[in-house]
């Protein structure tokens, strides 16, 4: 089976799910993400870097257990932090 791919609308975010979940319809195995996250938008600092290292955890580990991350309130969840983590550390 092909991996399922979603790209959200910011920050370059791409979420790849490996293998369906055979004992929880709807979640995935395994997961990866890329993001724009680390390169273009906060200050070159450790604590900003492990900050976003969370979030896309987060985010990851949302999508492999099937919640919908392409929807506007969780778009604008990510936002919301993304902008908190670069007003709050550097």
């Amino acid at each position: 089976m092909d991996p399922k791919i979603i790209k959200l609308p910011c920050y370059g975010i791409e979420v790849i799910l490996g293998s369906p979940d055979p004992e929880n319809p709807g979640a995935y195995l395994s997961g990866s993400i890329l993001s724009d996250l680390h390169d273009d938008v906060g200050p070159d600092d450790e604590s900003y870097d492990a900050a976003i290292d969370a979030i896309e955890s987060f985010i990851m580990s949302a999508a492999c257990a099937g919640i919908d991350i392409t929807t506007p309130a969780f778009i604008e969840a990510i936002e919301t932090t993304v902008e908190a983590i670069g007003n709050n550390i550097g």
